[in-house]
C-alpha cells in the first residue's frame, strides 16, 4: 500500500464515520419517560438501545483518533514504521488497517 493509497483509505473512512455520528446521533440522545409506550420494559429497552448506541459511538471516536494519528505520521513521514521499535510494518498489516501503528512482533508482546 501506498501513502498516496492510505492517506485516500484513512480519509474515507473518516468520512464514513463522520456519517455513522449523524446517523446515530438520536440513539444516543437521553432517554425520556413516554407516558404512551408499554411501560416499564419499553424504557429498559430504549435505555439498552441508548447504551449500546453510546458505546458504538466510543468505538468510532477511538478509531477516529487513532486515523488521525495516522494521518499525522503520514504527513511527518513516519507512516509505515513502527512506533516501539521502529522497524517497518508488513505491508499486509498496512492494507488490512492503515491506522495500526505497530509492527506483529510489538503487537504481540505488548498482549
Amino acid at each position: 500500500m501506498t501513502e498516496d493509497d492510505a492517506r485516500t483509505a484513512l480519509t474515507r473512512r473518516l468520512a464514513e464515520l463522520e456519517r455513522l455520528d449523524a446517523l446515530s446521533e438520536e440513539g444516543r440522545a437521553p432517554v425520556t419517560l413516554q407516558q404512551n409506550s408499554v411501560g416499564r420494559l419499553s424504557r429498559m429497552d430504549a435505555m439498552q438501545q441508548q447504551a449500546m448506541a453510546q458505546a458504538e459511538e466510543r468505538r468510532r471516536r477511538a478509531e477516529r483518533t487513532r486515523i488521525t494519528a495516522a494521518l499525522d505520521r503520514l504527513d511527518e513521514g513516519e507512516w509505515g514504521y513502527c512506533g516501539t521499535c521502529g522497524e517497518g510494518i508488513a505491508a499486509g498489516r498496512l492494507r488490512n488497517d492503515p491506522s495500526v501503528v505497530q509492527c506483529l512482533d510489538c503487537a504481540a508482546r505488548r498482549d
